[in-house]
């Protein structure tokens, strides 16, 4: 990877390299489920990469929607985003606490609002500590920058537009669940859903994608020989989905890496096709 072309993953020691560039911006995008009883947030403070600022994935979000974390109006996103520092002309590089979970939805959050000079740190902060690179428990306080939303349609699916496809076919559904909960037999982290999962979908859990023990992606050909033997048809569009909206961007992120670009994540989710209703389920 060049200076010049950021690509959508970068290593520790590219970060460690580029870290006090002026354009380089690093944020934290940490998310815990319930049951985990952590809070990123108190977690960031606690310990960051120096000069990385909080993204907080349930507050720059649709806080009106009775569903978890779905995106936010552009306008919102713009706000938010600006009051970090980060906006037109930064190179952002997104990294979380456990590894790599939750920082590709801050990726393609950016990316579906038109930001796309945006990386995922591989490995996240667990290799970057691993390492013995420096932490800082200090608050990062960043100048306001303009950010100019351009919201990106083809990127995000709705329940309505996953509906139709049930019977047009014309997108392959990747879930990134457990293939106990993919299956119906082990229980939802969110009360209230059926379980299984959507007629005619693939099943790839997320963390077979990664290295168990450095929590990077694992390399390319491994990753196209793991989408492709999940079911997927690569020179086919893929929808991703998961619990709620969160690890389906680490398969988008997969499928970026292996250069396939017709994807798009399915916002609600699990959260919301498994509610009670009319939404078909299989297990």
């Amino acid at each position: 990877m060049s200076d010049a072309n950021i690509s959508s993953l970068v290593s520790t020691e590219w970060l460690a390299t580029h870290i006090d560039a002026p354009d380089v911006r690093v944020i934290d995008a940490s998310f815990y489920l319930p049951h985990e009883k952590l809070d990123p947030r108190a977690e960031y403070e606690d310990q960051h990469i120096p000069g990385a600022v909080f993204f907080d994935i349930d507050e720059i979000a649709d806080t009106a929607s009775s569903l978890p974390h779905m995106l936010p109006p552009p306008e919102k996103f713009a706000s938010r985003v600006r009051r970090l520092g980060l906006g037109d002309g930064n190179r952002i590089v997104v990294y979380d606490q456990s590894g790599i979970r939750s920082a590709p939805r801050a990726w393609w959050m950016f990316r579906i609002f038109g930001h796309n000079d945006v990386a995922v740190l591989n490995g996240g902060l667990p290799k970057w500590r691993n390492e013995g690179r420096p932490l800082s428990d200090a608050p990062t306080s960043p100048a306001e920058r303009h950010f100019t939303p351009r919201f990106n349609t083809f990127m995000v699916r709705d329940k309505d537009q996953l509906m139709r496809n049930l019977s047009s076919k014309r997108e392959q559904v990747l879930d990134a669940r457990s293939r106990e909960r993919f299956a119906g037999t082990a229980p939802e982290p969110r009360a209230g859903l059926r379980p299984g999962h959507i007629p005619n979908s693939f099943n790839l859990p997320f963390t077979e994608l990664l290295d168990p023990a450095s929590q990077t992606f694992k390399p390319e050909q491994d990753l196209r020989d793991l989408l492709e033997g999940a079911g997927l048809d690569l020179s086919k569009p893929v929808v991703t989905t998961c619990g709620s909206g969160v690890t389906a961007g680490v398969l988008a992120l997969a499928l970026d890496l292996v250069g396939h670009r017709d994807y798009a994540v399915y916002d609600g989710s699990w959260s919301e096709w498994g509610l009670p209703g009319e939404t078909p389920v299989d297990a």
